[in-house]
């Protein structure tokens, strides 16, 4: 289930002084099954283009494809797109309205067509596979935590089985340790499910380990669109666009500059710590001794 984006610019109000371009010609294709991550810093147009991609704004030129089909043609059916592709947007609270838990995620299944049974069957799985208690099922929404709210809305989501699911920084305004947490669960329901999964930040520290490929938008243009390996290494580029790399990326280029020969495009704590190791044993270093590394 791909969705294209062929030469997609949008303007906010369109021949006026206020006129401006929040997306650029962009073109891209998300195939089924990627973990993708958008990036940019605020007013890059990540959160812009996003809601082209279940057809919540529509392009002020160019085209957007779902499985071939233009999603503005005549008679094309919006609606059962939105079902397939799901969004769950920045501040859990715009999602949520219901009395109780079980009740909020009920509801998109249901609008669907499925019966209250049917639709809690759904409900409860898709707030198991996202760690809430069945303690809260019965609770409101509005008397969790954060964190909680934010698994609540994509349960919401999930219970109406998309085959694209969109998230809008969903770690804002966590802990470290809430933030770790969703992560976690998004890429858990990556694995299990299958389906392709869009996340949006606006930090490459979040989503390095995550994401298969990384798209990075700037004044509106994807001006990167690799895997986080190679768009990492543009990392002094980044910074001009007001982003900052994982902070691997300038440990590993920082001991590579001073003669270690580690690989500099190691993106995680993992892969840098094979790396220094396998650098200090190949120049022979005491320091190998001294920390336990060959214990």
């Amino acid at each position: 289930m791909s969705i294209e984006l062929k030469n997609v610019t949008y303007t906010y109000s369109p021949g006026t002084a206020y006129e401006s371009h929040a997306l650029k010609d962009v073109s891209l294709v998300i195939p089924d099954g990627q973990f993708i991550g958008i990036i940019g810093h605020t007013g890059s147009g990540k959160s812009t283009l996003i809601q082209h991609l279940n057809a919540l704004v529509q392009p002020t030129s160019g085209q957007v494809l779902y499985n071939g089909e233009d999603v503005w043609a005549e008679k094309y059916d919006r609606k059962q797109l939105r079902s397939e592709v799901g969004l769950v947007f920045q501040y859990p609270e715009h999602q949520l309205f219901e009395n109780d838990v079980i009740s909020d995620v009920c509801f998109g299944p249901m609008n669907q067509g499925l019966s209250r049974e049917e639709a809690e069957k759904e409900a409860k799985q898709a707030l198991t596979q996202v760690g809430v208690k069945e303690s809260n099922f019965k609770k409101s929404p509005f008397e969790l935590s954060g964190g909680q709210k934010k698994r609540v809305a994509i349960a919401g989501v999930l219970a109406m089985n998309p085959k694209i699911l969109i998230l809008d920084e969903p770690t804002a305004g966590l802990d470290p340790k809430g933030r770790d947490d969703i992560l976690d669960q998004i890429a858990e329901l990556h694995k299990v499910r299958g389906i392709t999964i869009v996340l949006v930040s606006h930090s490459m520290e979040d989503i390095a380990k995550y994401v298969e490929r990384l798209i990075v938008m700037n004044h509106g243009e994807a001006v990167f669109d690799d895997e986080p390996k190679k768009v990492f290494s543009h990392y002094k580029e980044l910074e001009t666009m007001g982003l900052a790399a994982p902070q691997i990326t300038y440990i590993m280029h920082a001991l590579k500059e001073h003669g270690l020969h580690v690989d500099a495009d190691a993106t995680t704590v993992e892969e840098a710590r094979d790396s220094i190791l396998a650098a200090l044993a190949q120049a022979n270093s005491p320091l190998l001794n001294k920390g336990g590394a060959e214990k």
